[in-house]
């Protein structure tokens, strides 16, 4: 077998074998083939696509080619969330005490925030102390302990995805919806758990920027998620505008415990419940239960504020934050955006509010970048809201004063203003299930 040979089939609109994509990871992986002619498949791969059963294919190939966690040690339904990438997006910190409450075991590993998207681990490591490098072994024993825990991804989890990213980036091959697919359900599918639910971003904040795109990535997700043998269900949601009020690490937490207290904005709380009923509901299809009424008693009794609690302090990092928030890093300079008319916030550019926060400190442009956990951006009025001339619109938050003047600037260019109110958007766009479901393929 050639790459060169692959290459051209690909080229010519040809079907891969899963032998073919087993020898094109793995040659890769083990440098038998060099960046330039894996760019080229990319590039055949980017114009021609792939069918659904190439696309499974090609991600169990990625699975395959580093260390798959095994969870078997653990009692229960081990289950995952996954999101594809947007700004104010701390939901994984919700839905995993609460779905832990309901009596799921949570698994996650996730990654870090990289350009205007946040990452989950730089937001937990925001808590004074707390670690997200736990050995497997140590990552097992606190899933089976407190159903609960979030932690890094390892080196070896799928080494030939981090490969083909990085040349991906470097190749204009990114955004192509098998290729952007088998990068993140590999990861999913190597971290062992039963069930998925995966939120897919759709707006001017995230990578998929309209609805039917959104829903064709959603779809190939689902349908390789339960090719593969896992339960996996999908919601495209709204990201024209910020995820809740906060913009950051630390003030993430801090929205991640008022959510956990039965108090947070709505759209933060709509989106994590809907997000754990979607879990229980795959865990236990046939029980008839009312999973939103199980989410809101394990929000409201407190149980999953406790798991949250149990998490943080199983990882290192001090429990007490859940009742005195004052504990998390505190920004020394802040600033204020002042509405300068009356009016209507008809639109923000929530890519824009990204990069403000991470002009700020509390993100990355580059891998290498260090993080300041206390700045970010706190949004006082956001899209669809009334505003009236001298009210504070936002304030943004940093440890290094020279920083206030550019991202100000930059966040101010993020509103569009009406005189008459816009028409309301929904927050969760589509809901996808697998394709042969009896209850529906796509509900939107």
């Amino acid at each position: 077998m050639r790459i060169y040979d692959l290459i051209k089939k690909k080229r010519d609109g040809g079907t891969h074998s899963k032998e073919e994509l087993r020898f094109i990871i793995d040659s890769y992986v083990s440098g038998n083939i060099p960046d330039y002619q894996i760019s080229a498949w990319l590039m055949a791969v980017y114009f021609q696509g792939m069918s659904s059963e190439e696309t499974l294919e090609f991600t169990q190939a990625l699975v395959q080619s580093g260390d798959q966690v095994d969870l078997s040690a653990i009692d229960g339904v081990k289950v995952d969330k996954h999101s594809t990438g947007g700004v104010g997006d701390k939901t994984s910190l919700i839905v995993g005490p609460i779905v832990a409450a309901c009596g799921l075991k949570l698994a996650k590993m996730s990654g870090r925030g990289l350009g205007h998207t946040g990452g989950t681990l730089d937001k937990l490591e925001a808590i004074p102390g707390l670690s997200t490098e736990l050995s497997e072994r140590e990552f097992i024993e606190q899933v089976q302990k407190i159903g609960l825990a979030i932690i890094g991804q390892t080196a070896d989890l799928a080494p030939g995805d981090k490969k083909l990213y990085a040349l991906r980036d470097v190749t204009a091959t990114v955004d192509s919806i098998p290729l952007i697919a088998g990068s993140i359900m590999s990861k999913k599918l190597a971290a062992g758990s039963d069930i998925i639910v995966l939120d897919v971003k759709c707006g001017s904040g995230a990578f998929m920027k309209n609805v039917k795109d959104a829903v064709e990535l959603a779809q190939t997700m689902v349908d390789i998620g339960e090719g593969a043998g896992r339960k996996t269900a999908a919601l495209v949601t709204d990201m024209d505008r910020p995820l809740g009020q906060c913009i950051g690490n630390a003030i993430e937490i801090t929205e991640v415990i008022q959510v956990l207290k039965d108090e947070g904005p709505e759209d933060l709380r709509e989106l994590c419940f809907v997000l754990s009923s979607e879990l229980l509901k795959l865990a236990n299809p046939e029980s008839g239960q009312d999973y939103d009424a199980l989410v809101r008693e394990a929000v409201s009794s407190g149980k999953a504020l406790d798991c949250f609690a149990q998490m943080v302090a199983a990882q290192g990092g001090d429990p007490h934050i859940t009742q005195d928030i004052s504990i998390l890093p505190q920004p020394k300079y802040s600033a204020e955006i002042i509405a300068v008319q009356d009016g209507w916030i008809s639109h923000m550019d929530t890519e824009t509010c990204g990069i403000a926060s991470s002009m700020l400190g509390a993100g990355r442009l580059k891998m290498d970048d260090q993080i300041q956990p206390a700045a970010g951006i706190r949004l006082h009025r956001r899209s669809g809201e009334q505003v009236k001339k001298g009210e504070i619109l936002a304030e943004l938050y940093t440890d290094d004063e020279t920083l206030l003047a550019a991202a100000k600037s930059k966040l101010e260019s993020a509103y569009v203003f009406t005189e008459e109110k816009a028409e309301s958007k929904a927050l969760i766009l589509a809901r996808v299930y697998a394709k042969d479901n009896s209850k529906t393929g796509l509900d939107v």
